[in-house]
C-alpha cells in the first residue's frame, strides 16, 4: 500500500503526485545554482560541498517518495533533509560562531536532542526545530553585531515559515485544493536551502579573504 500522506495522492500509482514528484526539480535547479556559486567561490571548506551534494540527494529523496510513496522511500525522503539541517548547524558553529572543526561537529547532537525534545512537546511536522533553529542563527549573529548576516538569516527563516505553513495546509485544504499545497513546499524550501548554502559559501569565502588566501 502506498504512503498516502498528501492531498494530490488519489491511488497508488507511481504517477499519482504529478505535480509534487515534478517540483522536485527545484531541489536539483537550487542544487546547479548553489554548485556554481560553491565553484565561483573555490576553494569551499568540504563541508559547504557536503551541503550541496545533500541538496540533491534531496531532490532525488523526495522524488522517489512523491512516486513510489512506501515507508522505505520516505525514509529515503527525510534522511537526506536531516542530514542537511544537522551538517548546517555544524557549518554554522565553526564558519560563523569560530569553533574549529573538530569540535564544531559536537552542535550535531545537540540540535538532534534540542529537535526531540521540541517535537515531543509541540510537532508541526517535525520542522519547528528547524525553525526555531533559524530564528536561533539570527539570534546569535545578533549577538555578534552582525547584522548583515542577521538580516539573511531572519530572512530566510521568514520564507521557512511561509514555506512550512504550506506544507502543514496541504491536508486541511484538500476540498478547497484539489492538487494541495505541498508542491509550494518544495518549491520555496528549495530556495530557502539553497539561501543557506549562499551564506555559508559566502562567510566561507570572506574568511578565506580575511586570511589573505589570494584566490
Amino acid at each position: 500500500m502506498p504512503v498516502d500522506a498528501y492531498c494530490e495522492r488519489t491511488g497508488p500509482e507511481f504517477w499519482a503526485e504529478p505535480i509534487n514528484a515534478i517540483t522536485n526539480l527545484a531541489f536539483l535547479i537550487a542544487a546547479v545554482a548553489a554548485y556554481a556559486l560553491v565553484a565561483r567561490q573555490r576553494p569551499q571548506p568540504p563541508i559547504v560541498v557536503a551541503l550541496v551534494v545533500l541538496l540533491v540527494a534531496i531532490g532525488l529523496g523526495s522524488f522517489t517518495f512523491h512516486t513510489v510513496a512506501t515507508e522505505w522511500a520516505a525514509l529515503l525522503d527525510t534522511t537526506p533533509i536531516t542530514l542537511f539541517i544537522l551538517t548546517y548547524v555544524v557549518a554554522f558553529t565553526h564558519l560563523f560562531a569560530g569553533a574549529p572543526l573538530k569540535w564544531a561537529w559536537i552542535a550535531a547532537p545537540v540540535f538532534l536532542g534540542f529537535s526531540l525534545a521540541v517535537n515531543a512537546v509541540a510537532g508541526l511536522g517535525g520542522y519547528l526545530p528547524a525553525l526555531l533553529g533559524l530564528a536561533g542563527l539570527a539570534a546569535v549573529m545578533v549577538f555578534y553585531r552582525e547584522y548583515g548576516y542577521a538580516r539573511r538569516f531572519a530572512g530566510i527563516g521568514l520564507l521557512f515559515a511561509v514555506s512550512l505553513t504550506l506544507r502543514t495546509v496541504d491536508e486541511p485544504w484538500c476540498s478547497a485544493i484539489p492538487v494541495g499545497t505541498h508542491f509550494l513546499w518544495h518549491v520555496l524550501n528549495a530556495t530557502v536551502l539553497y539561501l543557506l548554502i549562499r551564506v555559508a559559501a559566502d562567510r566561507a569565502g570572506n574568511r578565506l579573504y580575511a586570511a589573505g588566501y589570494p584566490g
